[in-house]
C-alpha cells in the first residue's frame, strides 16, 4: 500500500480554480497522484498547491510528470540569471542587482494574455512558484475561457466559429517592443501566426475562445475595422469578473494553469519592493 497520504481537490468556489492539498510536491509522486493532479487540472484548469518548499530540480521534476519541458524562453542578454542550473527554470522578477535584472518580466505582464501565442505550437502550461512576495498587490487573475465561449451570443458563437487571429510577435505582454522586429501602427501588418478563435481542448472535448493578447492582433478576411470591433466585443466580454479567479499569492505557492482554456494577468505592486517567482512549462502533455 502506498504510505503516501491522499490527494484532496478543493474547488475554489468559481468556475475555474482548485486548492490541492495533502501533497508534498518536493517529493516524487506516486502515479496514482499523477493522475489525480492531472484530472483535477483538465476540470478546473488553475490548480493551487500551498506551503511548498522546492529546489528548482524539485520544481523541474514535479512540472515533468505532467508532461514535456520545455526550455525557458530567456530573453534579456543583459539578465544575471539566479538560476543558471536549469534550462527550464525561469525568474520571472523585479529585482535589479548591480544595475542587472535577475530575471525576466519585472513588475510587468500587468495585461490580459495567454503565454507565448505568438509561436505556431505555444505552451500547453505552465507552474509558477512563489520564492518572495511584496506586502501587497501582485497578484495573478485568470479568465475561464471554456465559460468565456460557453455564454456568448449564440450569434457571436456562430460568427466566430471558423474564423483565426493572428497573434502577433513583435509586442512583449507590458506592449514593448521585442528586439529585431519591426513595428507597425496597422494590425493587417502584424507579423505571427494564424490560431483559430475557437479551440477544442484535446482532453476534455470542450469548446473554449483562444485569444493570445489583444495588441495588434487581427482576423484575416475582415475589414480592419469589422476585425477590431468582433475583436473588441470578445475581449470585453472576457472582461466580466464572472468569468475571472484571483490568486493571492503566499509564499510557497505553486499554481499550476491550462495555457490553451485560461488566460491571466498580474495586479500592480510596489516597484521598490521585491517579488521572486520561478516558472516551468509544458510544450506538451
Amino acid at each position: 500500500m502506498d504510505p503516501r497520504p491522499s490527494i484532496s481537490v478543493t474547488h475554489s468556489g468559481r468556475g475555474i480554480g482548485a486548492d490541492v492539498s495533502g501533497v508534498n510536491l518536493a517529493q516524487p509522486l506516486s502515479a496514482d497522484q499523477v493522475r489525480v493532479i492531472k484530472q483535477a487540472w483538465y476540470a478546473h484548469y488553475v490548480l493551487r498547491f500551498r506551503r511548498q518548499r522546492l529546489t528548482d530540480a524539485q520544481l523541474v521534476a514535479f512540472t515533468r510528470n505532467l508532461g514535456v519541458l520545455d526550455v525557458a524562453p530567456k530573453r534579456s542578454a543583459t539578465a544575471t540569471f539566479d538560476t543558471p542550473e536549469s534550462d527550464y527554470v525561469l525568474t520571472i522578477s523585479n529585482v535589479v542587482l548591480d544595475g542587472k535584472p535577475i530575471g525576466e518580466l519585472g513588475d510587468s505582464e500587468a495585461f490580459w494574455h495567454q503565454d507565448m501565442t505568438y509561436h505556431t505550437h505555444p505552451p500547453v502550461g505552465a507552474a509558477l512558484y512563489a520564492l518572495e512576495l511584496p506586502p501587497s498587490g501582485g497578484n495573478t487573475q485568470f479568465c475561464d475561457l471554456y465559460r468565456a465561449y460557453e455564454t456568448l451570443p449564440p450569434e457571436l458563437c456562430e460568427r466566430i466559429e471558423t474564423l483565426g487571429c493572428v497573434h502577433d510577435i513583435t509586442l512583449d505582454s507590458s506592449g514593448r517592443l521585442r528586439k529585431g522586429h519591426v513595428p507597425t501602427t496597422d494590425p493587417r501588418n502584424a507579423q505571427g501566426p494564424v490560431h483559430p478563435l475557437v479551440m477544442v481542448h484535446p482532453h476534455t472535448g470542450r469548446r473554449h475562445l483562444y485569444l493570445g493578447r489583444r495588441p495588434f492582433a487581427y482576423i484575416p478576411g475582415l475589414s480592419l475595422d469589422d476585425s477590431e470591433d468582433l475583436l473588441n466585443q470578445l475581449w470585453r466580454h472576457c472582461a466580466d469578473p464572472e468569468l475571472h479567479w484571483t490568486q493571492v499569492w503566499e509564499l510557497g505557492d505553486l499554481v499550476l494553469w491550462d495555457n490553451r482554456c485560461t488566460m491571466h494577468r498580474r495586479d500592480a505592486f510596489d516597484s521598490a519592493t521585491r517579488r521572486v517567482l520561478h516558472r516551468t512549462q509544458l510544450t506538451s502533455d
